[in-house]
């Protein structure tokens, strides 16, 4: 890493890779980091290259760098707001007899009414 970059920092870059886990950008001529799928946006990413192009000029944010492993861990999305969550529609709750009788509308039976029912439903004499 020829620049030395610190955790926090935001730079533009341009998508050099794209691979299943993530997009390659190169922050210099020497330098790229990988944007770990899970740090483009919000929500679910099935396919990288519907929110990236290679040559693509991004702006990141370094999460991590690890000057051992010469990696640098980078987030576009750390850098777009966070959607609203949405909010659940209140359901009203019924309690525990009110489904009981909407799932069973003949009521309850004994299995010797219930098999005399079968046996005649079957033809079975």
């Amino acid at each position: 890493m020829a620049k030395k970059y610190k955790v926090g920092d935001v730079l533009t870059g341009k998508v050099t890779g794209i691979q299943p886990y993530g997009a390659f950008v190169a922050l210099d001529e020497t330098t790229q980091g990988l944007v770990h799928i899970s740090e483009i946006t919000y929500g679910f990413v099935k396919e990288i290259s519907d929110f990236l192009t290679i040559g693509q000029t991004v702006e990141v944010k370094v999460l991590e760098v690890d000057d051992d492993a010469k990696k640098i861990s980078l987030s576009i999305r750390a850098l777009k707001e966070r959607p609203p969550m949405r909010k659940k529609e209140a359901v009203p709750r019924k309690s525990l007899q009110d489904r009981v009788d909407e799932s069973d509308s003949v009521g309850f039976n004994s299995l010797k009414v219930k098999l005399r029912d079968w046996i005649e439903e079957s033809g079975i004499k």
